[in-house]
């Protein structure tokens, strides 16, 4: 037997059991009970040997009885959905990120920071992330590859599974691995796509070098911050549909970069990460007539929602789009778009009571950046890949496959004869 496997000593009264031993217990593989530690959920003592840990047997109990008696999703019944997460409360029309309010860290701090606040709990001052040329040489190949006419969500999913062929160590689920990917899976991303001036940035943070993918346009020190905080306030934003999909992935213990892939899949819809889309053509389009009422008239006579407006988890504003919007009042050249906003927001008002979102101040930046229509989609894609990857690291601590509900079948009921030819 291994230091590990040996079983230890009693200790105060309480028998103390070795990392396997706990694994069992729980039902998962001995890295998922460091991940426990290393996240407060389990406490440890080293063997008096120096090698390996042990562990409180009844406070594993106590873990595993919890484990059974908190499960991953609400019953069919209920109708409801729920996960236990420590990463992200929206609450009372404020958001926070491991209990720290999301807009002030945003408001303070660089996206980098605020990602590695979300996935290790510290805040690691002047954090940057830098993309291996070996990783970024064969995403680049693979995105040149495709038609021009591709989205900007298929040339990310495409540049990280190309990303995944290069990196032979993608299947450690460790949690230092999982953070090792995710500070050069993201510059990697940032770095397929094909740039919009000759001067391209692959240094520096990492809102400088997204710019020169999505303008061509020099950036004023407003704008770069501007564009800084939009990533860090998208970072995370609880289970919305995509971090539902990589966690269900994760569950299944899809390593990093497949994770990833199943977030940027489902945030393609119209309802999810593609929406500043339509909220950046109605602003030039609220721009070319000069006003907003014949714009907004054409959504509502068409039967569609106007683009930008409301959000089912805020009664009030979207406290993104509030700080963002205090941004762009900043950037002089931001002004018309920005007016355009107000417009669509008080047109709109006098109906009905919705407030802005943060889809429509993202439209502000990219309308009045000279971006593209589809901007709005890379960043707000870009920045939640470090959320997804956050919720990766805490689904990968948990009971594999746990994220498998049961279907409600309504269909008939059997046995049904054969079908005829």
């Amino acid at each position: 037997m291994t230091d590990q496997e040996a079983a230890p000593p009693y200790d105060g009264g309480g028998r103390r059991i070795s990392t396997r031993e706990a694994a069992e217990l729980l039902g998962v593989k001995p890295e998922t009970v460091y991940a426990y530690v290393s996240r407060g959920r389990l406490g440890s003592r080293n063997n008096p040997g120096g090698r390996g840990s042990t562990f409180d047997r009844k406070e594993v109990e106590a873990l595993a009885r919890r484990n059974r008696r908190e499960p991953a999703m609400g019953s069919p019944a209920s109708g409801a959905l729920s996960v236990r997460t420590r990463i992200t409360l929206i609450d009372k029309g404020r958001y926070y990120f491991r209990g720290v309010d999301a807009t002030e860290l945003a408001a303070r701090h660089s996206y980098e920071e605020v990602a590695e606040w979300l996935w290790t709990g510290v805040l690691r001052a002047g954090a940057t992330f830098t993309a291996p040329e070996a990783s970024v040489a064969v995403a680049r190949r693979a995105v040149d590859s495709l038609p021009e006419h591709t989205g900007p969500t298929d040339r990310l999913r495409v540049a990280a599974i190309a990303a995944a062929t290069a990196d032979p160590l993608r299947f450690d689920l460790s949690e230092q691995s999982v953070l090792g990917t995710a500070r050069t899976l993201i510059p990697t991303l940032v770095a397929a796509l094909p740039p919009k001036r000759h001067d391209q940035r692959d240094d520096g943070p990492l809102a400088h070098r997204l710019w020169t993918r999505l303008s061509g346009r020099d950036a004023s020190p407003a704008a770069l911050r501007a564009l800084d905080t939009a990533l860090a306030l998208l970072v995370d934003h609880d289970l919305a549909a995509s971090t539902l999909a990589v966690r269900v992935a994760a569950s299944a213990r899809a390593h990093p970069y497949a994770a990833v892939s199943a977030g940027l899949g489902v945030l393609e819809g119209p309802l999810h990460g593609a929406a500043s889309r339509l909220a950046h053509r109605m602003l030039l389009d609220v721009l070319d007539h000069g006003t907003a009422a014949p714009v907004i008239a054409d959504e509502l006579r068409a039967g569609r929602r106007v683009p930008g407006l409301g959000h089912r988890l805020y009664t009030g504003e979207d406290p993104r789009a509030r700080a963002l919007f205090a941004l762009l009042e900043d950037i002089p050249h931001a002004a018309p778009a920005l007016a355009a906003a107000h417009d669509v927001v008080a047109t709109t008002a006098r109906h009905v009571p919705l407030h802005a979102n943060v889809d429509l101040a993202l439209a502000v930046l990219t309308a009045s950046s000279g971006m593209s229509a589809s901007a709005g989609e890379t960043i707000f894609a870009v920045a939640r890949t470090a959320g997804w990857i956050a919720h990766a690291l805490e689904e990968y601590g948990e009971a594999p496959l746990r994220m498998r509900p049961s279907g409600h079948y309504v269909g008939d009921p059997p046995p049904q004869p054969l079908p005829e030819q």
